[in-house]
Order: C-alpha cells, then structure tokens, then sequence
C-alpha cells in the first residue's frame, strides 16, 4: 500500500523539526523572516506556507527540502529524520 502521510495523519515528516530549527537560530528567526529568507534563497514560498509545512498540512518537495536545509545549515537527513 502506498504511504504518503505520516502515522499521525500529517502531510509531512519535517514539520515539527523545521519549526524547532527556525525557532532555536540564535536571531529568533518569525515564519515571515524564514519565508523572506527562502525566498532569497530563490524558493517562492511565503509565511502562510511556512505556516502550513510546519503545521503538516503542507507536502514539501524535495527541493524545498533542499534549500530548507540550506538555509537552516543543517543536511537533509536532520530534516527528514524524526
């Protein structure tokens, strides 16, 4: 059977850990200031999108991923792991 929700129901496997990671930056990072910051990074997302990946509710691409990872300084694997 093909899984494409965690166990919890949610869209995602990042959320929480992209929320926890944003919040520990030493410069107390908003959703809007990370959504600004992704967007430099040349990611179209803004804060309600933000809002709604670390929410769950949100699928998030590989290649949001990436540039997540990026600008988190943190690798793939710490996003993806739970």
């Amino acid at each position: 059977m093909y899984k494409n929700r965690t166990e919890d129901g949610k869209n995602n496997a990042s959320g929480k850990k992209i929320a926890f990671l944003r919040k520990s930056r030493a410069e107390k990072t908003s959703q809007r200031q990370f959504a600004e910051m992704l967007q430099r990074a040349g990611l179209d997302v803004d804060k309600n999108a933000i809002q709604r990946m670390e929410a769950g509710k949100r699928f998030i691409t590989d290649i949001e991923i990436k540039v997540i990872a990026e600008v988190l300084n943190v690798t793939i694997n710490e996003l993806i792991e739970e």
